[in-house]
């Protein structure tokens, strides 16, 4: 490439490329011809296994020999083999126990070209910077290696060396790929073929952030922010003075890989916490910060055993550690919003709603009329809520999608295409460390805990949205979210007792005041029977003294001139004269 325009490209511009690559056809054509060599050996390999009858026979012989084409193509398909390696919905297993290879199991390169693009890098010797090196990369992937360090100061660091030559590879790949994807398009069905070519356009997009480490190192940052205040969640920080484009030097990890789980119950921790860190971190990336990691996979993730407690306070049992964080995205401040709001009517079971969600979400394009989707979506995620939610997960949700595309206009937006392999990935980690695991058992308790809590006023609009079906309050659902939310060790139902009195007594909580004295009331009697069972539910979470102290906080918020003002809307709602509901109870 020397010094042609695509070596200084920091952004992923498929114009830019196209029009290099336009006037240079000869590798194009080259490039083009040796990919479809390969594949289509390996095509013909699988029919003649197939006219043969030696299929089962030859299975892991053709898994290893897909595995080594994409290692042999470069790192552009070593990153779609990665990708397709957290997709057993469209993977067959013996496939997917290869391709999971690609992960951290590839061949480095030469050492001495390592060490040279560090020195070169740094403009230093590899002696002046680092008091100790290991002599071989500990790990290599398709994008880079890694080296084990220490500093003069005597941190120990992981070195991350990129692999030289990436952009002439990536981007002559990315290149042929839009182009097969524009071809394609035309024939396939319109939900598939539809953003076929911005699907290649995200995948380049995240390939070119993936090898500017100086955005890895800020991505870092800004994760290890937004999770400042969780002690199970470890993310390296980063020695900047020693990073750039090309190398980037970082906190070394001490832990072990997720699918390692001899060790980490040898080490002594707790498997069943790491699940929960797992999924509540995953769900927080997506519903609170809407900065999520999108290459969530084993070479990634990591069980850390925690540092000694320092308040006796809930000790932590467990750390995970995120690492590598070239692959991120963010979700926009509605798109969080649409999500919760599809969580919320997929708890009340309001289709119609849900289908207006996918619609916003992109699922579905605006002019689709969505009332002949509403049973299609109620079949697939109808008993969710039922009986049967812990049998909840999301490979089975996935699967019942991919059969839902061929009949309806569904199609995946790039976007949630990362979200949902980030999803799935998270998921399979989780049956990994238990095989019982049910996504549900943590998830909802997480919602729950977030519906209840409203610490925005949209989460506590959308808690209402649950506690009123066509004007009617529905106890049942609160008696079911509370107790889910119970389920989570760490959830205190105080702190959100609390929060709840004193949004009740705010101005912004005068419809759940009148809402809450009516329902009381409702259908011409008092509820005491719900209201007791709602006590059994709670009693044991708040003891005299504690709700009274809680209490207390909660009316100390607000001045006299407000308590008093909330006086008269009571007064008016419990006069018998002024409501005629009360006149029989």
């Amino acid at each position: 490439m020397g010094r042609s325009p695509l070596s200084q490209l920091r952004r992923y511009d498929a114009g830019t490329i196209a029009r290099y690559y336009r006037y240079r056809p000869w590798r194009a054509i080259w490039r083009a011809l040796r990919v479809t060599g390969f594949f289509v050996g390996f095509i013909l390999g699988l029919k003649w296994d197939e006219w043969q009858g030696q299929e089962e026979r030859n299975k892991y012989r053709r898994a290893s020999q897909l595995r080594q084409i994409l290692t042999d193509l470069g790192p552009t398909f070593i990153k779609v083999g990665q990708a397709l390696s957290t997709r057993p919905d469209l993977v067959r297993q013996d496939f997917l126990d290869e391709l999971v290879k690609l992960q951290d199991q590839l061949p480095p390169f030469s050492n001495e070209l390592a060490l040279h693009i560090i020195e070169t890098q740094l403009d230093n010797t590899i002696g002046d910077i680092f008091s100790e090196i290991s002599p071989d990369p500990v790990a290599a992937a398709s994008l880079g290696q890694v080296y084990r360090a220490r500093l003069y100061s005597g941190e120990e660091v992981a070195v991350k060396v990129q692999r030289p030559n990436l952009h002439p590879i990536l981007t002559l790949d990315l290149y042929l790929m839009r182009w097969a994807a524009s071809w394609l398009s035309p024939w396939l069905p319109l939900n598939l073929g539809h953003d076929l070519t911005l699907i290649v356009d995200e995948f380049g997009t995240k390939l070119f952030e993936e090898i500017d480490y100086i955005n890895e190192g800020r991505n870092a940052e800004k994760f290890a922010d937004n999770f400042r205040s969780d002690p199970t969640v470890k993310v390296p920080s980063i020695v900047w003075r020693y990073t750039t484009h090309t190398v980037l030097v970082l906190e070394w990890i001490n832990g072990f890989k997720l699918t390692d789980t001899d060790r980490i119950k040898q080490a002594g921790l707790d498997t069943d916490a790491l699940i929960r860190i797992g999924v509540t971190s995953g769900l927080r990336q997506l519903l609170e910060h809407g900065f999520f990691h999108a290459d969530p996979h084993p070479g990634n993730l990591f069980a850390v055993a925690p540092p000694p407690s320092t308040n006796g306070n809930h000790p932590v049992t467990a750390q995970m550690a995120y690492i590598d964080f070239g692959m991120m995205d963010q979700l926009e401040e509605s798109g969080k919003e649409t999500l919760v709001d599809a969580v919320v009517h997929l708890i009340n079971k309001d289709y119609v709603e849900l289908a207006k969600d996918f619609v916003k979400l992109g699922f579905l394009t605006s002019d689709v009329d969505i009332y002949p989707i509403v049973p299609a979506l109620e079949s697939v995620l109808g008993n969710i809520m039922g009986e049967s939610v812990r049998d909840f997960n999301f490979k089975t949700i996935t699967d019942q999608f991919s059969k839902l595309m061929y009949d309806y206009p569904f199609r995946i937006p790039a976007k949630f295409a990362l979200i949902i392999r980030s999803l799935v990935t998270q998921e399979g980690l989780a049956l990994t460390l238990n095989p019982n695991f049910r996504i549900v058992e943590v998830a909802y308790p997480y919602i729950a805990r977030r519906l209840l809590t409203g610490e925005s006023a949209q989460l506590r609009r959308r808690l209402i949205e649950v506690l009123f079906k066509d004007g009617k309050f529905q106890w049942q659902r609160l008696e079911n979210l509370i107790a889910i939310a119970q389920s989570d060790a760490g959830f205190d139902l105080l702190p959100t007792a609390q929060l709840g009195l004193q949004y009740i007594l705010s101005g912004e909580g005068q419809f759940l005041r009148q809402q809450l004295l009516l329902a009381l009331t409702e259908d011409d009697r008092l509820h005491t029977e719900e209201v007791r069972r709602l006590w059994d539910l709670i009693k044991d979470d708040l003891k005299p003294d504690r709700l009274l102290s809680a209490a207390v906080g909660a009316i100390a918020e607000f001045s006299a001139a407000r308590t008093a003002a909330i006086i008269p809307s009571v007064a008016a709602l419990t006069d018998p004269s002024a409501n005629g509901r009360m006149k029989k109870f």
